[in-house]
Parts: C-alpha cells; structure tokens; sequence
C-alpha cells in the first residue's frame, strides 16, 4: 500500500484505521467533489490535510482540508465488525433525508461504497462549528449553574424537536418500519449481548429477562429515533453554548417509539461509571447547575405531547444498550480486532451499568 505523503494532523494514532490509503482517498474525493460541494476548484488544487476527531469509541470521523474547503469524513472502524453495524451508506441516506426537515443533522455529500478506495465504505458530509463537551466542560460553563441549565434545557428542547417531525413525508417514511420497533431492538440487543459476552455478568442477563417480561405494548405515534442521543453527540455555538448547532452520529437511527431517545439521554446524563473512572464517556452533568433526571423528564413532557407511562422500560433498555455496545467493542480488543488501550477497561464499565440498572429497578 502506498503511503500518504500529505501532512497528517492526527493526535490519537491508535484510532487511526491502519487501512486507509489517503493517497486513493485523496484521488477520489478530489475527483468527486467538485461536483457536489459547488465551486471548490481552486481549493481542491491545494494538497489535502487530515485530522482525526478524538473522543469516539467507534466510528472514525477525520476532517478533510483543502485550503479552505473543509468536509468530514466518517468511516467505520478497522477489523471484523457485528453484522449490520457501522453501516455507513445507511447513515448516510439517513442524513440525507434528515437535513431538510431538521437541518441540525448535517448534510451529507458523497457516498462512496467501493472497498477498494479506503478498506470500507464512506461519506463526505459539510463540517459545522462550534463546541462539544465530553470529559470536561469548556471554560464558560466553569462555576456558571445558570448556563449549565440553559445548555440542559437546549439539550432536551432539540430532543422533543426531533420527535415532533411528522414522518409520513415519503423520503422519512421510507427509511423504516416502525411496527415492532421495540420488540427488534430488544430481540437484536439481547442476542448481540449473548454473541459478543467474554465474561459472566448475572445483573445484564437479569437485565434481559426484565425487559422481555416488560416490553410495552406498540401502540404510541411513532417518530424519528436518533439511537444514542447524548451530550456529547450534540455541537454547542461557541458563542452561545444554550444553542445547538449539530446533532451528531446518526448510525442507529429508526422509526419507532421516540422513548428510546429520553432513556438513552437519562442512562447518559447520571454517572455511568465508578467515580475513580473518567474518560471520553464520562459525563459532566452530575455538576452543580445541570438539570436533574427529574428537571429533564418535566421538560421533555412540557416540551412534547407523548405519554410516559413506559419510561422506565426505556431507561433500563437504554443502560442494556450501552452496556452491550460497549461489551461489543471490548469484544475486539480481547480478540486483537480492535488495538485502542481505552478499551481494555470498559469490562468494568459494562458491569457498573448493569449494576446501576438493578438499582433503577429496585428503586421504581
């Protein structure tokens, strides 16, 4: 394989997928983009940079630069992966059907699905600006518990947002099939769960019973599901950080129960690790100021006309979920498939949000 002789500008280069020739990328995307990014030409005679997004634990995202003409890049992950997972034409059709009916979804423009050109297939989507809070908060939010609010606020506001859209429009209508929705991902969860278990963890199988005997019945007016809803999948105005301008990682979208999204932002917005643990996963919203569980579900129902009856199903599915997505990418890294150090501690993780999920149950 040739190597890229452009300068890279990648400061995790374990996460980098060792497959990549950016020399055939860069011939491709030269080629391709022209046409679909408007007049770009005396940019794209400039030579093409890269650099790696930080912070994610599983699809690679790079941001392409010549001279002033930036795209993002998003790729799956190098190694055997689970079957329908890190689907990038999928997410791709998604965005385009999204952008014009919420334009926080960022447009995409280039799909390429030729394994030759980069080792998987990939998508070229416009870049946005602004602010994403992961392990720490930027500096504005420092000690502010009237920002820390007014962010939790915009957070949710932009989820009831997403979930009024009407979906009978035929290019969201096609996207899915929102009868049995919760049934299939439970079903799908559950066996990912038993495929990829490399250790015994009594409370995530107890976990799995619970929720096959409390599966709510379909019977609520589907919407759009985006799938792992949390913070630091959101893009903040720099300027502004109460406003969102971005709403990142579409891979899990569905039609179905929106639900799904309030318990996935509720499992996310409580410490979902052991206080000694902090990383790129760990939230900051246990901090003086950020709204409570309690401030966030008022806010969602005040914002929203859907019942929530079945809320506490959806929070126990949402730890379920993430326990198992990221028993699956530690799956990976014990069979040598994934070489990221990060990974080598998220048993621990996987069996503090099984634990934390008993603890929600025992306390309903």
């Amino acid at each position: 394989m040739r190597r890229w002789n452009v300068n890279v500008l990648n400061s995790t280069a374990e996460r980098e997928d060792p497959n990549i020739d950016w020399v055939r990328v860069e011939d491709w995307v030269r080629r391709h983009l022209l046409g679909a990014f408007g007049d770009c030409s005396r940019e794209l005679q400039e030579p093409m940079r890269v650099e790696q997004f930080t912070g994610g634990h599983s699809n690679l995202t790079y941001l392409i630069r010549f001279g002033t003409c930036h795209v993002v890049l998003r790729k799956a992950p190098p190694g055997p992966l689970p079957h329908a997972a890190h689907d990038m034409a999928r997410e791709c059709r998604w965005l385009a059907a999204l952008n014009p009916v919420f334009p926080l979804a960022p447009r995409p423009y280039l799909l390429c699905e030729d394994p030759d050109v980069a080792g998987s297939a990939f998508f070229i989507m416009e870049r946005r600006h602004g602010i994403v809070v992961r392990a720490d908060e930027p500096a504005q939010l420092y000690g502010d518990e009237m920002l820390r609010r007014r962010v939790g606020e915009a957070v949710v506001d932009t989820l009831a947002r997403l979930h009024s859209i009407d979906i009978s429009d035929a290019a969201l209508s096609s996207l899915g099939k929102p009868t049995g929705f919760v049934g299939r991902q439970l079903r799908g969860w559950s066996e990912r769960w038993e495929r990829f278990k490399t250790f015994d963890v009594p409370e995530l199988d107890a976990i799995a019973r619970w929720l096959t005997a409390h599966q709510p019945v379909d019977t609520t007016v589907p919407g759009i599901v985006h799938g792992d809803f949390k913070l630091d999948n959101l893009m903040l105005d720099a300027e502004h950080l109460d406003c969102v301008v971005a709403v990142f990682d579409w891979e899990m979208s569905a039609l179905g129960d929106p639900l799904v999204d309030l318990g996935m932002l509720l499992a996310y917005w409580v410490p979902s690790a052991p206080p000694e643990h902090r990383d790129a996963l760990t939230t900051v919203t246990d901090r003086r100021g950020w709204p409570t569980r309690e401030q966030i579900i008022e806010r969602y129902a005040n914002q929203s006309s859907r019942r929530l009856d079945a809320l506490l199903f959806f929070e126990i599915f949402a730890f379920f979920k993430i326990a198992v997505v990221l028993q699956q990418i530690y799956y990976r890294f014990v069979h040598g498939e994934a070489n990221d150090p990060r990974f080598a501690a998220l048993s621990r993780r996987v069996t503090y949000l099984a634990r934390s999920a008993v603890r929600l149950i025992e306390v309903a």
